[in-house]
């Protein structure tokens, strides 16, 4: 199997409007069909038992290498706390050829999970150990080193629960909401509408509390 061409979608695409990791994977002809390979689908889930169940042949053909990367990249990141559900493999033109995307929360996690979902199956090929619980545990621990503060966190939790697609612009806070004309921006709790004199107020906790006090809303003491 022979993974190229890896790119992040970070926008609404052909597959869905969620951000997803593209790649395209070249499969030989025994890799193209895995019910003939039974010794190595038992011996991913030895190694992987939370993957999940490879999907049923469909109308596009018999299930494939390509579709057991689909499945581990995302089983992979669900395992670590991402709250992603999407994935999808589709045959090309060629022979052997498919292209695979998985939804991320974090592009830098995505790309990571893919890379120890190839690792996870060569070693279901070569039958060799690898540990699953530590691809778990670097997973989770990038998520929680780059993941948005609770600030932003929350404010993109509800815009998620509205329906709003968005996307980091940075490594820090800096958040797009919507797309073209419509799109509004972030960055932490300040909005691309809040004036310089409100800028320079929320960065004074102390004059922030003083305000809001005298405007009658609680504010924590200290």
């Amino acid at each position: 199997m022979d993974v190229s061409r890896i790119r992040a979608l970070r926008g609404p695409n052909l597959w869905s409007r969620t951000t997803a990791i593209e790649a395209i994977v070249h499969c030989t002809p025994e890799e193209s069909d895995l019910s003939k390979q039974t010794t190595f689908v038992e011996r991913l889930r030895e190694r992987f038992p939370g993957i999940g169940a490879l999907p049923e042949p469909t109308a596009h053909g018999v299930v494939s290498m390509a579709h057991a990367l689909e499945l581990a990249t995302l089983a992979l990141q669900t395992h670590a706390g991402c709250p992603i559900s999407f994935s999808r493999t589709t045959p090309a033109p060629e022979t052997g050829v498919f292209q695979v995307a998985v939804q991320y929360s974090e592009e830098e996690v995505g790309r990571l999970a893919l890379d120890l979902a190839v690792a996870l199956l060569q070693s279901a090929v070569d039958d060799t150990p690898f540990d699953t619980a530590d691809a778990i545990a670097k997973l989770k621990e990038l998520d929680e080193d780059i993941r948005l503060g609770p600030s932003t966190g929350s404010i993109v939790d509800a815009a998620v629960a509205r329906g709003i697609p968005y996307r980091r612009l940075t490594q820090g806070s800096l958040v797009q909401f919507g797309w073209g004309s419509k799109q509004r921006r972030i960055q932490a709790a300040e909005c691309d509408t809040t004036s310089a004199i409100a800028e320079g107020i929320a960065q004074d906790k102390e004059l922030t509390k003083k305000l809001l006090h005298a405007a009658g809303v609680p504010v924590p003491l200290g």
